[in-house]
């Protein structure tokens, strides 16, 4: 997959937000605009977007998955909605259905923040994976379903000093991208830090 990029560092990001009732009009979907107003905020690089809304459909949402990564060229894809316990909650299954690599921290970490604020945080089955194709990967991540969740699991939590408490998952998002093949994203600091190790890093720009 060769992607037109505007910038060699262009990072193409699929946002997908699972809901029944979005999609057919009960409610207006509230979890793409708040990934694209948090990405707004938090990347200091070049970045565009590529936005699918889709029912709890576990073949529409591995389809949507497929074209994202395959066709589109996405580096990163994240999913919002469906991944609690109900019948209907089928992301986490279509997700680990296209996976090339299982990457369980992601999980791990996103439970382990809103555990500091609701303990039905264990009922959450969000996964993330890396998809492989033969010339292109992709990180793939669910996330919560609410805005505020989204925000919380990204950016980790700090204290009344605003010093990093927990560290959100998006911290590791740009090394893991750097380490399947994708573009080097930078972020804002002050949001989130990425995280790299000394060998890893650009110099700065003179």
């Amino acid at each position: 997959m060769t992607t037109k990029r505007s910038h060699p560092d262009e990072i193409v990001i699929g946002l997908v937000s699972i809901s029944d009732r979005a999609t057919s009009g009960v409610y207006e979907d509230k979890g793409i605009p708040s990934l694209e107003a948090w990405l707004q905020k938090a990347l200091a690089s070049p970045w565009r977007t590529e936005k699918r809304l889709v029912p709890d459909e576990v073949d529409t949402i591995s389809k949507t998955l497929v074209e994202l990564v395959d066709d589109i060229g996405c580096d990163l894809v994240l999913t919002t909605g469906g991944t609690g316990p109900a019948r209907r909650d089928v992301t986490p299954e279509a997700t680990l259905a296209v996976a090339t690599k299982e990457m369980p921290g992601f999980g791990e970490q996103m439970r382990q923040i809103s555990l500091h604020f609701v303990p039905t945080a264990i009922l959450s089955r969000q996964v993330a994976v890396v998809r492989e194709t033969p010339t292109h990967a992709a990180l793939i991540v669910n996330l919560p379903g609410q805005p505020k969740s989204i925000q919380e699991t990204l950016e980790g939590l700090r204290d009344d000093t605003g010093a990093v408490q927990v560290p959100g998952i998006f911290a590791a998002v740009p090394y893991c991208i750097d380490l399947i093949g994708g573009p080097y994203m930078t972020t804002n600091d002050d949001v989130v830090a990425a995280f790299r190790p000394k060998s890893a890093r650009r110099p700065p720009n003179p």
